[in-house]
């Protein structure tokens, strides 16, 4: 195996895939936020709603995994 995971390209790959993922990711959670009629961090941060706290984690979780399968 070697060092061949130390290669500019594949550490630049790297870079531009994960960056790529997180641009998704937030693209994907500000359309979820604009769809829902509250505001989500008003009422997680604010009014400390627990539940819809664990819902939008687990939203959260599904679209990382998504835009996980996606780039691999």
């Amino acid at each position: 195996m070697g060092i061949e995971w130390l290669k500019p390209a594949v550490v630049l790959g790297s870079l531009v895939y994960a960056l790529i993922g997180v641009i998704v990711f937030w693209l994907s959670f500000l359309v979820i936020d604009k769809l829902t009629p509250y505001d989500l961090w008003g009422e997680i941060v604010e009014r400390r709603n627990m539940a819809l706290a664990i819902v939008v984690a687990a939203m959260c979780l599904g679209i990382s995994i998504i835009v996980a399968a996606a780039i691999h």
